[in-house]
């Protein structure tokens, strides 16, 4: 049974809360990015990345952008260790690509942790210490001046075995479980770790703040961030990094209230995978920023690929509703969101707007290689004329008519209901095709031929067969079409009003084929559609005008 007297709040406000950062509406600029998939993310999975399966996550991350990658925890595995060796042996790290590795403040794993490190360029070696009191009472059994003096021992280390290296990597500290330290013995043991270091405008050092456990809403982490930011020793050879993780579903929402608190770099992976519920979501907050006009110096433009690799050597599987990612966020089925969908794409191109406006979709899917016909309007039970109507012309070119798209959905939507599925383009282009196109019982065009009169009006002869017997017949009126329709209701009684007219080409050159489109009111009131198909205008009006009568006696 849930008892609700077990919890109370784990985090601490910081001694002065200053929510001036709250009033920016959004970053105006990328943080600096920091991909922790190769360690944090892998670290996570049931089977983690083989050696050849990091390599190639790896590349992409490069490909991506990511200037900063953390490579894993050299000292940890064997694994671990050999891949940032097949960085440095292969040459794979590109010179304006820094390779992060972690490290506990511990002299024999920090010494392992150079080793790897030989022959690397550009390397941030991140040391941490946990520091919350719930880590100092329970685990450590330690006072606060003796988990302080673990960090600074750290710091210590990191900065002769640079020094005897002869090597200038940068450092990063993280206060682990800092949501649940409080901010200022967080900042005390921060600024002792920073005084060791004495960071330089040439050589920053990075202090990295952890939402280990999310304890807090977003507001109340920036809060800490923002405290801690404007405290800070040093602070200007300093970047503020975060390293969210998502135990209460706002990784997200603190990365980005972290940045407008005075955060400089975000450590995180994609698609938020990692321990537990997961990292920060970069691609996420990558395409939030995108999506408010700001570069965020990553490139998502190959969404497809990215998730094919990504669920393929982690075996995980991105979720269809994942913000920008997930196979169903550009999809709509509805048919109210359908019809503004495409009456948006519409207006957007009769009036060359040149920002994305168009209704519920708040990026372009093709920014992230999405496609509209496949990606965006999606047919089922729940769909309406607008959807099916914008498949049927962006697959295949058909523009019909407003008023015969509500008799055309409402047979596609009966197909879905009993089939209990989501129809793809060609199947909707059978259903019109099936039940519109070119019908041909009872009555079936064979030929016929027009003439102009002296008088303007057309007479015709038309050439037909009726349930298999053929006969010739004929009729006049002001037009060709008229002409027809006036033959075939005087030699079979048929009886309808209100004819509607429409065409279109269908394809482009000398084999292109014409698509009439003929709508024809019944003695109940009942209007009739049919199509017409043919390398010939006429012709195809012609069988058009059959297949409405013939639909309207079946």
């Amino acid at each position: 049974m849930m008892n609700v007297n077990k919890y109370t709040k784990g985090y601490f406000m910081p001694p002065v809360v200053d929510m001036n950062w709250a009033k920016k509406e959004y970053p105006d600029k990328a943080p600096i990015w920091c991909s922790v998939d190769l360690r944090d993310g892998n670290q996570a999975l049931i089977i983690p990345m083989s050696l050849d399966e990091k390599i190639e996550f790896y590349k992409h991350l490069v490909a991506i952008g990511f200037k900063e990658i953390e490579v894993g925890f050299p000292a940890a595995s064997e694994t671990e260790y050999e891949f940032l060796r097949t960085l440095v042996e292969k040459d794979l790290i590109p010179d304006d690509v820094t390779v992060q590795v972690l490290t506990q403040a511990r002299e024999h794993i920090i010494k392992r942790t150079f080793e790897a490190l030989d022959g690397v360029k550009n390397a941030i070696v991140h040391v941490y210490n946990s520091t919350s009191v719930a880590q100092r009472q329970q685990v450590f059994k330690k006072s606060k001046e003796d988990i302080k003096k673990i960090a600074i021992d750290g710091a210590i280390m990191l900065k002769e075995l640079t020094e005897q290296a002869g090597a200038k990597y940068r450092f990063e500290y993280s206060p682990e479980s800092f949501t649940g330290t409080e901010p200022e013995y967080a900042l005390d043991v921060c600024n002792a770790v920073l005084d060791i270091w004495k960071p330089q405008a040439d050589r920053k050092a990075i202090i990295n703040l952890p939402a280990t456990v999310q304890m807090s809403m977003p507001h109340v982490y920036a809060s800490q961030v923002a405290y801690i930011s404007q405290n800070l020793k040093y602070r200007d050879n300093v970047i503020l990094s975060l390293h969210p993780h998502n135990d209460r579903g706002t990784g997200v929402a603190d990365s980005e209230m972290g940045i407008l608190a005075g955060a400089d770099r975000i450590e995180g992976t994609l698609f938020g995978n990692g321990e537990r519920t997961g990292n920060a979501d970069i691609v996420t907050i990558a395409m939030n920023m995108f999506a408010l006009g700001v570069d965020p110096k990553l490139d998502f433009s190959h969404m497809t690929d990215l998730i094919e690799m990504y669920e393929r050597v982690t075996r995980m599987h991105v979720y269809e509703r994942q913000p920008y990612s997930g196979k169903l966020v550009f999809a709509a089925f509805s048919g109210s969101h359908q019809d503004a969908i495409a009456k948006g794409m519409k207006w957007r191109e009769e009036h060359k707007e040149p920002h994305w406006t168009v209704p519920y979709l708040l990026i372009d899917p093709e920014d992230v290689g999405r496609h509209y016909d496949a990606d965006v309007i999606r047919i089922n039970s729940q769909s309406g004329k607008g959807g099916v109507a914008y498949v049927m012309e962006q697959s295949y070119g058909l523009d019909i008519p407003k008023k015969m798209r509500e008799d055309f959905s409402y047979r596609v939507k009966d197909v879905s209901d009993h089939k209990h599925k989501e129809l793809m383009p060609d199947e909707i282009y059978k259903i019109f095709h099936d039940v519109y196109v070119n019908v041909e019982e009872p009555y079936k065009l064979i030929d016929f031929s027009l003439s102009k009169q002296q008088d303007g009006s057309i007479k015709g002869q038309i050439h037909i067969s009726v349930h298999g017997e053929e006969k010739t017949i004929e009729g006049e009126g002001n037009g060709r079409l008229d002409a027809v329709s006036n033959a075939l209701q005087k030699e079979f009684g048929i009886k309808y009003t209100n004819l509607t007219y429409s065409e279109h080409a269908m394809d482009i050159g000398a084999t292109s084929r014409a698509m009439s489109y003929i709508g024809i009111t019944a003695e109940n009131g009942e209007i009739s559609w049919g199509a017409g198909m043919d390398t010939d205008i006429i012709t195809s009006s012609v069988k058009a005008l059959i297949s409405a009568i013939n639909r309207m006696e079946h």
